[in-house]
């Protein structure tokens, strides 16, 4: 984990992005009730699917999905914990201090079951599991929030290029922009203070133009 301050600034960034995301949705979305708790859980089981369960027939578990799942439901995290009321700097320390504090069982599928059964029982995200679970699968908060900034930032520039109209061009150059997103996440430093703007901008130099060959 990283220090306690930076930690809380890069989880309030990633709030302000959340919220502009679901702003998108729906202006006054916080009001709306959505339950994003029940994501939360049907998350849980659609990511035990890649971890494996099964003890009648091997499976080796898919790391890099089960992240990628991990990295869904801290989407969902993140805006079950904005109010319209709260700072973001208020909920992000609330929820560092509890990732700084990780549940931990003895196996993986077992602390996802505590995550899955606190969205369950008390339609709540605890971040105390998430953070053992990301701890079980050596999956450090960097990491997390390189890939959450990186998702959310695409999604953007996806929405501001035509994706709803659909005249987004998804293939770049022979690529897929999720392809062209992880080489360009690969050598940015997220802990600048405007990663997410050099990720834009790098996005866009690298976006093919209608004149393009």
């Amino acid at each position: 984990m990283p220090d306690k301050h930076t930690m809380i600034r890069q989880i309030a960034v990633m709030l302000e992005m959340q919220n502009a995301m679901n702003s998108k949705v729906h202006e006054q979305w916080f009001e709306q009730g959505f339950e994003w708790y029940r994501a939360i859980w049907i998350e849980c089981a659609e990511m035990l699917e890649h971890y494996g369960w099964k003890w009648w027939k091997h499976q080796k578990p898919d790391a890099e999905q089960v992240k990628m799942e991990l990295v869904d439901i801290f989407h969902f995290g993140l805006s079950s914990r904005i109010d319209g009321e709260a700072s973001f700097e208020a909920i992000a320390e609330e929820l560092a201090n509890e990732m700084l504090e990780p549940t931990v069982k003895d196996d993986f599928k077992q602390t996802l079951e505590v995550m899955a059964g606190q969205a369950v029982m008390y339609q709540h995200f605890d971040g105390s599991s998430f953070a053992g679970c990301m701890q079980q699968m050596e999956m450090p908060f960097e990491e997390l929030f390189k890939s959450y900034v990186g998702k959310n930032t695409l999604n953007f520039f996806r929405q501001d290029h035509g994706y709803k109209e659909g005249t987004y061009v998804k293939e770049w150059h022979g690529r897929e922009d999720n392809e062209v997103l992880v080489e360009i996440l690969d050598k940015l430093d997220s802990s600048e203070d405007d990663f997410r703007h050099l990720l834009y901008q790098e996005l866009a130099d690298n976006y093919p133009r209608p004149d393009s060959k």
